[in-house]
C-alpha cells in the first residue's frame, strides 16, 4: 500500500543511529506513522520539524505497518518563527495536540483544512498570532472525537442572548442570567468561541484556552490517564503572564 498527500508534521523522533519516526496528518489518512531513513541527518532534518506542511510518500506491505516515508517541503512554519517565541509557542501547541488526540488512520478532512488556514495564519501574521481561531480550532478538534460543546443556546432558559459560561459537566452554554448561585463552578466562556470573527484579546485567550483544555483533558486525554501535552501548557502559561503583565512593546515576543 502506498500513498501521496499533502501532509503536516505532528512530531519527528531520532530511531536508531541515523532515522527518524514521525507522524503526519494528512486529509484522507488522518493521523500516520512513517519511518524516515536518515531522517536526522543533517540534509533531511529541517524538513521534519513540527508544522511543516510536506508532499509525503507513504509506502508499506499492509495498511497497519510502520510505512517508509519520504517528502518534499512544502511550507516550513517553524522556520519564520525563530524571531517570534509566541507564535512559536502556538504552533508547537497545536501539532502537540493534534499528535496527542487523533487517533491514527482516521480521516478529519475538515480539521485538516482548517488547520492548513491556522498555520497559514500563524505564519502570516507572527506578531499578532491567531489565538482566537487556535482557541476555535480545539473547539472543532472537540467536535470532531466526538465532544461537540453546545453553545448556541442557553440551558437552562433556551435564550440566545448573554451566553457567558459553560456547564463543565454537560458542556452547554448558560447565560450570565440563569448562573445564579452557580456562577462560582461554571467555566468563563469568551465570545469568541461563539463568534468566529472575534479576535479576543489577553484575558480573552486565557478563558478560551481554560475552557477547551478543561474539556480536552477530561475526555481525550483524561481517559488514556495523560495529561495535557506540555507544549500547550507552556502557551496558556506565557498567555496567563502576558495578562497580567502585559509586555512593553511586546517585549515579551522579540
Amino acid at each position: 500500500m502506498d500513498w501521496e498527500a499533502p501532509a503536516f508534521v505532528l512530531s519527528a523522533r531520532p530511531y536508531g543511529e541515523t532515522s527518524a519516526i514521525v507522524r503526519l496528518l494528512s486529509e484522507e489518512q488522518g493521523v500516520t506513522a512513517g519511518l524516515v531513513r536518515g531522517g536526522v541527518s543533517r540534509r533531511q532534518v529541517a524538513v521534519w520539524q513540527p508544522g511543516n506542511l510536506v508532499l509525503a510518500r507513504w509506502r508499506a506491505r499492509l495498511p497497519d505497518q510502520l510505512g517508509h516515508v519520504t517528502a518534499e517541503l512544502v511550507q516550513s512554519a517553524a522556520s519564520r518563527l525563530l524571531d517570534h517565541p509566541l507564535s512559536l509557542a502556538l504552533l508547537a501547541s497545536v501539532t502537540a495536540l493534534a499528535d496527542g488526540a487523533l487517533p491514527e488512520h482516521e480521516p478529519h478532512p475538515d480539521l485538516f483544512i482548517s488547520l492548513v488556514r491556522l498555520v497559514t495564519a500563524i505564519g502570516v501574521m507572527p506578531d499578532d498570532p491567531p489565538m482566537a481561531m487556535a482557541i476555535r480550532w480545539e473547539r472543532d478538534l472537540l467536535a470532531a472525537l466526538g465532544y461537540g460543546l453546545r453553545l448556541e443556546s442557553c440551558a437552562v432558559t433556551g435564550a440566545t442572548d448573554g451566553l457567558a459560561y459553560v456547564s463543565p459537566r454537560t458542556g452547554r452554554a448558560v447565560s450570565d442570567d440563569a448562573a445564579g448561585e452557580w456562577r462560582d463552578k461554571l467555566l468563563p466562556m469568551p465570545a469568541l468561541l461563539r463568534d468566529d470573527a472575534d479576535p479576543g484579546h489577553g484575558d480573552d485567550w486565557v478563558k478560551g484556552f481554560d475552557l477547551t483544555g478543561y474539556f480536552l483533558a477530561r475526555h481525550v486525554y483524561g481517559v488514556r490517564h495523560v495529561p495535557l501535552p506540555d507544549a500547550r501548557e507552556r502557551l496558556v502559561q506565557r498567555l496567563r503572564l502576558r495578562s497580567i503583565s502585559p509586555p512593553v512593546g511586546d517585549a515579551d515576543d522579540q
